[in-house]
């Protein structure tokens, strides 16, 4: 897939991707995050920051703030 050739970590919040994609396989590991408010997020940046270091590839994870 293109996506893990341009790409290591996918930062979304679709709280339904695992459901409606086949994520198997593939080396992007995917962050998810419960929201997408910039001024909400701003105060977590360094915790959002310190689970995308920590993601290796494939890996799935879903982060509640």
């Amino acid at each position: 897939m293109l996506l893990d050739k341009e790409f290591d970590v996918l930062i979304t919040t679709d709280q339904a991707l695992r459901t409606r994609q086949n994520l198997s396989g593939r080396k992007l590991a995917v962050l998810i995050l419960p929201f997408a408010s910039w001024p909400r997020l701003k105060p977590n940046a360094q915790t959002i920051v310190s689970h995308v270091t920590a993601l290796r590839a494939g890996e799935y994870a879903e982060l509640h703030l």
